[in-house]
Parts: structure tokens; C-alpha cells; sequence
């Protein structure tokens, strides 16, 4: 698949978006992830980004999407890669988050926008506001 315009500010915002989220999915063993992608048991993982989402995110503002693969072979260390998708209000971001040892990153599939703008940048700007919308931030307790 092609890559859109101003895919890597887009991949930006969502990687930024999506860090805490991905410290909670790397708290999962990757033997776990493993065995459910091989077992195609996508209901599991889906549950187990629910969860880590649910602490970041509105309900459903981020999601399993069609599944995920497991590259494990004798000589690399594993790496996951889980098809996933960002639902702010106007705006669905299709995108693969790849777990290794060491890194994890974001590759935007595809960016669809409710009502799209014909400059790209200003659709890049609403995508980054939007996010932030759906973003659960914590209260600071008053003293």
C-alpha cells in the first residue's frame, strides 16, 4: 500500500499519542502475544488493548483492528505487530504498532477523515486536536 501524504507528522502525532498505551501492552509477555496471534485468538488481545487503552483513551477511542502477526524465528528476537486503529470523533486512523525488545513503532496505514479538509495540513492539525480530545488526562488534586 501506498503511503499518504504527510503520513510520518501524522505518525507523530499518533506514536505520541499511544506511548502510555504501548508501556501497558509491553507489560504483557511476548509469549502471550505469541500464542494468541498463532491461535488466532484475536478476542484476547483485543481485551488486553481495551485494557491498556481504557486508562489513556475515551471508551473505543482506540482498538484492535483486524489482528496482528508474530515474526519469532531461531535467530531475532520476537517481534509483534498489531493492526490497531485510532477512533477520535471525525477522523479513523488505521495503523501497525510493532513491538521489539528494544523499540516499538508506528506505520499509518490509512487516515480517514469524516469531513476532509483540501489542505492537508489543516487536516493534520485537526487529527492532532482531536486526539487530544479523546485523550483522558489526569485531575491534579487541589490542595
Amino acid at each position: 500500500m501506498m503511503k499518504q501524504p504527510h503520513a510520518s507528522s501524522r505518525e507523530i502525532i499518533v506514536a505520541n499519542a499511544i506511548k502510555e498505551v504501548v508501556s501497558e501492552l509491553r507489560l504483557v509477555d511476548v509469549a502471550d502475544y505469541i500464542s494468541y496471534i498463532r491461535l488466532e485468538q484475536f478476542g484476547c488481545i483485543s481485551d488486553i488493548v481495551d485494557s491498556a487503552a481504557e486508562l489513556f483513551f475515551m471508551p473505543g477511542a482506540l482498538k484492535l483492528g483486524h489482528g496482528g502477526e508474530a515474526h519469532v524465528t531461531w535467530i531475532d528476537a520476537p517481534r509483534i505487530e498489531l493492526d490497531l486503529e485510532l477512533r477520535p470523533a471525525g477522523v479513523t486512523v488505521y495503523f501497525t504498532l510493532t513491538l521489539t525488545a528494544l523499540h516499538a513503532s508506528v506505520e499509518i496505514n490509512y487516515v480517514a477523515f469524516d469531513k476532509p479538509d483540501g489542505d492537508p495540513e489543516r487536516n493534520t492539525a485537526f487529527l492532532e486536536a482531536a486526539v487530544e480530545r479523546t485523550r483522558i488526562r489526569p485531575t491534579v488534586p487541589m490542595v
